[in-house]
């Protein structure tokens, strides 16, 4: 396994700032619905004055943004005041281990870990800008362009979002599904027809099915030639249930922005029932806890595709780890109005031929949108 870098910490501040963009058309998933898009952006300086930018996933519920904030300023900044760390992955381990028994006690390891992800990220985010190297080099990556692919396109005329996209550049998109067999049926062949059967089309259930569903379309999803079917099942479910599934399903299937923790990895490969696996960065283990993930799944023979549907910092950290990475993933770029994806990620905004440039600013970029966003902060 390739070893992360070391370069010693000692923090002065640790700070989450939360944004809300409101939005004209809500943001359709088979389990909830986003009426506004929230972020939690994560700012750590250390006490030489370098800052670092991370993102803390808070998509569900509507209120999980403040909450994961205060969860940083209650929680996480007290246990980091006043310590030096070897590198990032020191303070990973000891969030995740003085946390640990809280997590139960409250019942929210979901938020704890999203929490300590979106610190992880920014303290990687601020090791690489000392440096003076973008993330992807400072990981260990040798290529600054990456692949990507259109995502979160929801259910009502799907062709007119997906045909937009294309003319931006992209070349490989993904649908949302499980609004109902026959509405999703049409909509994958309403799509198949506006983009011809050689592009690259995944779709994603998030979630929506019972192993009995998921049997069904997916045979009936199979001549549509798929790049992947996700998540078709809850994540919560056996995986004795992803493994018969796989059995009778032709359509690759991806998961694993739900699993959390590092253990809950080990047995998804050991079911060997996925052959795309998409951790999402902002939600469980940052750089230092997925890092040794995608190691495995890549010499697994599985793709690394790194989940993210959120703002401008957890994209652009997702997309630093894509290239450090390597292994011929995309990644996951949301196709609906979100100024806080779009002013904070610039150069994942300039698509050529489906594929983008990070270039070589130091960590995840300048991020001199920040100021831009500024109305959205509350």
């Amino acid at each position: 396994m390739t070893p992360l870098p070391t370069d010693p910490i000692e923090l002065a501040q640790v700070e989450a700032l939360v944004f809300r963009y409101p939005v004209d058309t809500p943001v359709r998933t088979s389990f909830g619905i986003m009426r506004d898009r929230p972020a939690v952006f994560v700012r750590v300086t250390d006490k030489d004055g370098a800052i670092g930018w991370g993102e803390i996933w808070c998509n569900f519920p509507a209120c999980g943004a403040e909450h994961r904030a205060a969860l940083l300023d209650t929680v996480m900044a007290p246990l980091l005041a006043g310590r030096r760390f070897d590198g990032p992955a020191g303070a990973y381990e000891l969030l995740t281990r003085e946390t640990a028994v809280l997590a139960i006690q409250s019942g929210e390891p979901g938020p704890m870990a999203q929490t300590i992800a979106g610190i992880d990220l920014a303290l990687w985010d601020l090791c690489a800008r000392r440096a003076g190297q973008p993330l992807w080099r400072y990981l260990g990556g040798t290529q600054s362009r990456i692949p990507v692919y259109a995502s979160g396109i929801n259910p009502d005329r799907p062709e007119d979002t997906a045909l937009a996209r294309r003319a931006d550049g992209y070349r490989a998109f993904k649908l949302k599904i499980g609004f109902g067999d026959e509405r999703d049926l049409a909509n994958v062949a309403s799509l198949r027809k506006a983009l011809g059967e050689d592009v690259p089309l995944m779709v994603d259930a998030n979630q929506g099915w019972t192993l009995e569903q998921a049997t069904t379309m997916a045979q009936r999803l199979a001549p549509f030639h798929l790049g992947w079917l996700e998540e078709p099942l809850r994540a919560d479910r056996p995986w004795s249930e992803w493994q018969a599934l796989r059995k009778s399903c032709a359509i690759p299937l991806a998961g694993g922005e739900n699993v959390l923790g590092a253990d809950a990895f080990d047995a998804a490969f050991d079911a060997g029932a996925l052959s795309v696996l998409q951790p999402d960065a902002a939600k469980w283990g940052g750089i230092s806890g997925t890092w040794p993930v995608i190691q495995r799944a890549l010499a697994n023979g599985l793709r690394f595709c790194p989940h993210y549907l959120g703002a401008g910092v957890g994209l652009l950290a997702s997309g630093h780890l894509l290239a450090a990475a390597g292994g011929g993933g995309m990644l996951e770029v949301d196709s609906n109005p979100n100024p806080l994806r779009t002013l904070l990620s610039p150069a994942i905004g300039r698509v050529v031929d489906g594929h983008v440039e990070l270039g070589n600013a130091p960590g995840i970029g300048a991020l001199s949108g920040m100021s831009r966003v500024a109305e959205y902060l509350q």
